[in-house]
């Protein structure tokens, strides 16, 4: 079970993160599902803050990127029900709020990929697009979007 292993890698699918603007988090169309942008958002509060390469080290990058793709298999699972659903995760757009000289984006990235690439072995193999960005919302550190395939 997809949950299962999700509690193997110490973490369970929290409820879905509200939006923080006019607009809605989830929307599926056809067998896709595309998430808006999740943060690294825990009980309601950003757990870093800051630009990678300055306030945020590579490190804690990495781990807020994989509670990045968490939330956003929150709200997919809020819009089909059941992660089990999952038929493949096919794009990722990571976008990292990057301090000027910051090249390590993909770096970053990999903490989501890897994360789901434990958790839905090869259909958690993606796309994806790895961007640095100047400022994230509330001062996050990463933002991501996901797309998925549902069965």
């Amino acid at each position: 079970m997809i949950e299962d292993k999700i509690k193997e890698l110490g973490y369970s699918v929290p409820e879905a993160p509200k939006p923080l603007a006019a607009y809605i988090p989830v929307i599926k169309i056809g067998n896709l599902v595309f998430t808006a942008g999740q943060l690294p958002m825990v009980d309601g509060k950003l757990i870093a803050e800051g630009k990678l390469g300055r306030e945020v080290s590579d490190e804690v990058g990495t781990k807020v990127a994989e509670i990045c793709a968490l939330n956003c298999l929150s709200v997919i699972k809020s819009e089909i029900g059941d992660l089990e659903n999952i038929e493949q995760i096919v794009k990722l757009t990571v976008f990292v709020n990057s301090a000027d000289g910051f090249t390590a984006q993909p770096q970053i990235a990999n903490g989501a990929s890897e994360f789901l690439v434990n958790v839905f072995g090869d259909a958690g193999k993606h796309v994806r697009s790895a961007v640095g960005v100047n400022e994230l919302p509330i001062n996050a550190p990463v933002e991501i979007e996901m797309i998925v395939k549902v069965k």
